[in-house]
């Protein structure tokens, strides 16, 4: 398969249309290979293709693989849930971690790096308010946030979410653009060493959605793959 026609191409092209259409650059919103259940052979097939930026949801499984791989150019971001007694793995394989949840997970993580440098996390946050979802309440976002910037070994640097599930991506906006609010009213707070500069937000079905309303980072899995 020539590069032309991969996933890989249509799906920057797709990005890069939307950031024309409302007036983004292309450059402020990366394109995260979701590598969940994929062969180190997969992986290695849309890496050279130039993508770089991959994503595990399962510390075991990104353990196990990522030495498979045995490419040093690759960057691997954790975005499934994390307990805490895999945050010891977890702050050695990733270089951002999306799913942090609550305190008592973020002061662990902190715990595990403050000696070597602080690591790059987002706040997940529930917009959906789903029982069955991990993250932190809309409504707490803010106060969670100030919390987490008295803790030394990491740096908040936005926020991630995982909407309820719907059939059409439309339906997705009103909790891309929540996130998006949340962020801008962390944002506004000014608290010192809060950084607000990521989205992660939007998936295969409605990443077009999610960079209109201002994903920076956007995690696509299926439709990446398919073919790959």
């Amino acid at each position: 398969m020539s590069s032309r026609s991969h996933p890989l191409e249509s799906i920057r092209a797709r990005i890069a249309a939307v950031c024309a259409r409302v007036g983004r650059d292309p450059a402020s919103v990366r394109l995260v290979a979701v590598s969940k259940t994929r062969s180190p052979e997969e992986i290695r097939v849309v890496a050279a293709r130039g993508q770089t930026l991959f994503a595990e949801n399962r510390v075991q499984e990104a353990r196990d693989k990522i030495p498979l791989i045995a490419d040093p150019s690759l960057d691997w971001h954790l975005i499934g849930p994390l307990q805490r007694n895999k945050v010891k793995t977890a702050v050695e394989i990733f270089s951002m971690i999306h799913s942090v949840d609550s305190f008592e997970l973020a002061g662990e993580i902190s715990r595990r790096m403050e000696p070597i440098r602080p690591m790059p996390v987002l706040m997940q946050v529930n917009v959906g308010r789903e029982p069955q979802k991990s993250g932190v309440a809309p409504e707490e976002a803010l106060e969670m946030a100030r919390a987490w910037a008295s803790l030394p070994g990491i740096q908040l640097q936005g926020l991630m979410t995982i909407p309820p599930f719907c059939d059409e991506a439309e339906e997705a906006r009103p909790w891309f653009r929540q996130l998006a609010g949340l962020r801008d009213a962390i944002e506004a707070a000014g608290i010192d060493g809060v950084s607000m500069r990521e989205l992660s937000m939007g998936m295969s079905l409605d990443f077009e959605v999610a960079v209109e309303e201002g994903a920076t980072l956007v995690r696509i899995g299926s439709a990446l793959f398919a073919a790959a």
